[in-house]
């Protein structure tokens, strides 16, 4: 479906450029704001995702499935941001749009008793503080794998590199992830 509103849009067709704008916006954001923890910068990104898209639709290649494309595109726009922060962002900023808030206010919740909730905001507060530290090679694949849910494969295509590297890095990442948190959990 993807792939007929690339070349719909790319013949002109601005109501299926749109379409791919809706079906990826959200996600895109999700993807964007989880890796840069920054509203703003997440937001700056899902728009020069999809100005990149539209600037090289030509540039698409249908062998690959659009999603790929479109977040291979995203991720390198996220990684080209962390590689130039200096490394004094956090975690528990606030939102730039609700006072008093952070990232992890935002998660939705099921239901849980103010005790649990607690419980659960300090474990996530923890976990995403030790992704946060994790290097940007690891923590970049390490949200695309168990944030965004990608498997192994669509990893290596978003960021082109092999699967046994991507392999690789997931069990570093892991084995980070278990050195930072056996003592705080």
């Amino acid at each position: 479906m993807e792939a007929r509103l690339a070349k719909l849009a790319l013949k002109g067709d601005q109501r299926a450029f749109a379409e791919l704008v809706d079906l990826y916006q959200d996600k895109l954001f999700h993807m964007a704001y989880r890796m840069l923890n920054n509203r703003q910068e997440a937001e700056d990104v899902v728009q020069d995702t999809f100005l990149r898209v539209y600037k090289n639709l030509d540039k698409y290649d249908e062998g690959l499935k659009f999603s790929t494309w479109i977040y291979r595109i995203a991720t390198n726009l996220c990684i080209d941001r962390l590689r130039k922060r200096k490394p004094s962002y956090s975690l528990d900023a606030e939102s730039s749009e609700h006072e008093g808030l952070d990232g992890y206010s935002m998660i939705p919740s099921d239901n849980r008793t103010p005790e649990s909730e607690v419980l659960l905001t300090e474990t996530q507060k923890i976990v995403h503080q030790a992704i946060e530290s994790l290097p940007p090679k690891y923590k970049t694949i390490m949200m695309l794998r168990y944030i965004q849910d990608m498997s192994l494969q669509e990893i290596g295509e978003v960021l082109d590199m092999p699967v046994t590297t991507i392999k690789t890095r997931v069990h570093r990442g892991r084995e980070f992830l278990r050195k930072k948190l056996e003592h705080k959990l």
